[in-house]
């Protein structure tokens, strides 16, 4: 299933897209898609529904995050090759680790605000998955059966922050509306191979990145497993997996940064769009 969160920012309720893409209104059968909700139990209730015979949403009603309640928002950096090679970094032997801070999580297609005096905006587009059963030192065989299922995600960026204000990554990457993801969760039933989503993110129609998950360093199996030998993954947990390249900073022979008035669109197969105003 394709699940979603309609409605104005901190009223969505919960949706899914039914066979013909028309996006149907599933609060009267549940509450909101909170953690408890992508365990597999309550993920297989849900297929039994008849997406027909429940009421349609407007078109062009906004969508919130596809989740509720996320209590960690972790993300993997530098894992495509060539965005390492293309940011003068080293090809990393393990996955890099940050966090987002979980106010950083905005709806697909809300307006990203850049910080005051911002200079340095940056755009990657990501695949990101949902977690739906605790996972603590779980093999990478095992893995993908924690996953709930995945979503297309943006991890908006302001490299002055991120680089020169000393610290972890996580300044450049935590302001409000910088953590952009769905239009929606595609469950794990209907996508079992994460490793061959394409990507692409273009800024004002001007196509920056091209992509697909097959050329992630870390597969989202070993991320899954690799994250749980030292933290414990918690149902409805996101996490982002990384970016290819083409990001501004990397740009030569000059970085190219986002101004107010940009418009970022992404777009990643079967994990749907996105379309972000600057402002």
């Amino acid at each position: 299933m394709k699940l979603l969160r309609h409605g104005p920012a901190g009223a969505e309720k919960p949706g899914a897209l039914d066979a013909d893409g028309r996006i149907r209104d599933l609060s009267l059968l549940v509450p909101d898609f909170t953690p408890e909700w992508m365990s597999p139990a309550k993920l297989q209730a849900l297929t039994a529904i008849d997406l027909s015979k429940l009421p349609m949403v407007a078109e062009g009603t906004r969508l919130g995050a596809p989740v509720t309640g996320v209590r960690q928002f972790v993300a993997i950096g530098l894992n495509y090759r060539k965005h390492a090679e293309e940011s003068g970094l080293e090809i990393p032997k393990e996955p890099v680790v940050f966090t987002k801070a979980l106010t950083s999580l905005a709806g697909p297609d809300d307006d990203v605000e850049l910080p005051e005096g911002s200079v340095a905006g940056d755009w990657e587009i990501e695949l990101g998955f949902v977690i739906g059963t605790q996972c603590k030192k779980v093999s990478v065989a095992d893995a993908l059966a924690h996953v709930a299922g995945y979503c297309l995600a943006n991890d908006v960026s302001e490299r002055d922050w991120q680089i020169k204000r000393n610290g972890q990554w996580g300044k450049g990457k935590s302001f409000d509306g910088f953590g952009p993801i769905g239009p929606w969760l595609v469950t794990s039933d209907e996508l079992p191979d994460p490793q061959s989503i394409p990507l692409e993110l273009a800024v004002n129609g001007e196509v920056k990145q091209q992509s697909n998950t097959a050329d992630m360093i870390f597969p989202v199996a070993e991320v899954v497993s690799y994250l749980s030998q030292f933290m414990t993954l918690l149902p409805g947990d996101v996490v982002i997996t990384g970016t290819p390249q083409g990001v501004g900073l990397g740009m030569k022979p000059t970085p190219q940064f986002l101004k107010r008035g940009d418009v970022m669109t992404l777009s990643a197969g079967v994990l749907g769009t996105q379309r972000q105003r600057v402002v």
